[in-house]
């Protein structure tokens, strides 16, 4: 599809992000002259633009920035790298090379992420190209992590029905596969790949994109009931596993979800995804391209904060949706069929599944993989890596499975799981088990307020409130962000803080228990003391009131503190 086609659907002008990617040349730049100037360590801002296609983010630490001005010198800078491994699989030996370069060219921990991939921070310009190597030849890759293009697909890492396991995520490899950019400018400027001297005088290279990818980032995930971890409504498209006298027969297909939005814009808003019908298994990476396509040529182009496939759906309706998906399709779809979640957490613990393996999950507070006194957490994972003859599964609740464990390897792994004092986190309370957090300062850019380092401290006085009305062990899904941009999908929690200003962030209530249902605002821009007054009155009330096993978001709705909310568009009222 030639340039100007592609951008005939939207005649309005087109933001600059749109022109940066035009005059790209299939996301090339002058990344490459950029990345050999020893001059500054920070890029220009197109190529800051360009470089989300290839896994990353330019930051700079933020605690230093007051300090570096006052010596006159420029901002920290360093760049965060995303490491995609669809569904969140990874082997011993790439688990130990992220290990290294976390070491070697990082700020020595490692992040896993909500979309169940793997983030480095602190790496500066000049390790970079040497970073990203290591990681391909492990045969992981950061292309796509990030950009206007579909990210890393998600699918349950340790589902309930685990005999179907192996066959979701060979789909959500392929479709992953199949989505992946084709661009050669990522072999050209990190991995010393042949060179074109212009690409837009060779052969078409981007079939699904074109030459101006899609309008926004793009997500999707698999579920597979009834847990719903990889919280299947946040996606823009969703394939949801029907499972049948445990076989899997094929896909409910969810559309429009996404969890972005900004304060005091009310044109913005989270919104959870529609189902639309049901496909056969062999259907689906033909469904994700088309879906795909549909957004690269009907997604609004002028305006990003308006340009995720959401608001595409809710600008045109869902009948519209599904009428040109058909068209493009050749094929109708069929009804949706019956399926129910129950949970959007992990399981954790041992478990062992159909195969006759062992997997162990560990709750991973907020995500970050580090020694911290006797808790040896990354020299642990390091050891059993070395020994370990399965796999590693990155959970999209930012935990960790060591996953098909044998019968042999079992004993010693825990033996290293004891002797590095780590543990399945059962000990801790069901609130701090069901907990996410996003980065937020020090490194994030868009941070408003912190999140990873102060929900620790938020959640042991929010514990006290529970134990004093013998809730300990109730599970509510509790998230913080420090922007609204939503990277937990905190709109999705019963229990939720969205960063406002320093110290200070929006309190929602409501969301669904199983990741269906989005929360309500409930008070605005406050602090720690308003936020526990809050609470020291609605959990003593949710104690003593609560219907059956009634969870703390139906709860909430219920009691009328919040009303409840179905729609994005609804978000706001």
């Amino acid at each position: 599809m030639s340039e100007n086609n592609l951008l005939s659907k939207n005649s309005a002008p087109h933001s600059d992000v749109e022109q940066i990617k035009i005059r790209s040349n299939y996301l090339r730049g002058s990344l490459e002259e950029t990345l050999e100037n020893r001059i500054t360590g920070s890029i220009p801002e197109d190529d800051n633009r360009l470089m989300k296609f290839h896994g990353s983010y330019m930051q700079d630490d933020r605690d230093l920035r007051n300090e570096r001005a006052k010596q006159k010198l420029e901002p920290a800078y360093q760049f965060m790298l995303r490491v995609r491994a669809a569904g969140g699989i990874v082997t011993p030996n790439q688990w130990l090379m992220m290990d290294r370069v976390a070491q070697n060219y990082a700020n020595g921990t490692i992040r896993l992420t909500t979309r169940q991939s793997f983030q480095l921070h602190g790496v500066i310009k000049w390790n970079m190209k040497k970073t990203i190597q290591e990681v391909n030849a492990s045969m992981l890759s950061t292309l796509a992590a990030c950009g206007d293009v579909n990210r890393n697909v998600m699918c349950n890492p340790n589902p309930y029905e685990s005999e179907v396991h192996g066959e979701v995520y060979e789909w959500a490899n392929r479709i992953s596969n199949h989505l992946d950019p084709r661009t050669r400018a990522y072999h050209e400027i990190w991995l010393d790949g042949e060179k074109v001297i212009d690409s837009r005088d060779a052969e078409e290279q981007e079939p699904i994109y074109g030459p101006v990818y899609l309008p926004r980032k793009f997500k999707i995930g698999i579920a597979v009931p009834p847990s719903n971890d990889v919280d299947v409504y946040s996606q823009d498209l969703g394939f949801i596993a029907i499972v049948e006298n445990g076989k899997l027969v094929g896909f409910n297909v969810s559309v429009g979800g996404g969890m972005g939005m900004s304060h005091g814009d009310v044109k913005t808003y989270p919104q959870v995804a529609q189902v639309i019908g049901f496909i056969k298994p062999e259907q689906a990476v033909d469904l994700a391209e088309k879906t795909v396509m549909i957004q690269r040529d009907y997604g609004d182009r002028s305006v990003r904060k308006h340009a995720r496939f959401k608001y595409t759906i809710d600008d045109r309706g869902i009948e519209w949706f599904v009428n040109e998906l058909q068209t493009r399709l050749g094929w109708n779809l069929e009804p949706a069929r019956s399926f129910h979640f129950e949970s959007n957490g992990d399981r954790y613990g041992w478990v062992k599944g159909s195969n006759g393996k062992w997997h162990f999950t560990l709750f991973i507070q907020n995500g970050r993989v580090k020694d911290d006194g006797d808790y040896r957490l990354m020299t642990g994972l390091r050891e059993i890596a070395k020994i370990h003859t399965g796999d590693f599964r990155l959970t999209s609740n930012q935990n960790l499975i060591i996953g098909n464990v044998s019968a042999q390897k079992k004993k010693k792994i825990e033996e290293l799981i004891k002797d590095h004092g780590i543990t399945d986190g059962l000990h801790y309370s069901a609130l701090r088990r069901s907990s996410m957090a996003c980065v937020a300062f020090p490194t994030c850019g868009l941070a408003m307020a912190e999140s990873e380092r102060y929900l620790p401290s938020l959640i042991d006085k929010v514990e006290a409130i529970l134990e004093g009305v013998g809730l300990r062990e109730q599970e509510i899904t509790i998230r913080m962000t420090g922007c609204p941009n939503g990277c937990a999908r905190p709109m999705l929690a019963e229990l939720a803080f969205i960063g406002k200003a320093a110290g200070k962030y929006n309190m929602y209530l409501g969301g669904g228990f199983a990741g269906n249902r989005l929360n309500k605002l409930y008070k605005e821009n406050i602090g720690e003391s308003e936020i526990l007054d809050s609470l020291q009155t609605i959990i003593p009330h949710y104690a003593k009131e609560r219907q059956g096993e009634e969870h703390f978001g139906d709860f909430v709705i219920r009691a009328g503190y919040v009303k409840e909310v179905r729609s994005g568009q609804d978000f706001h009222a």
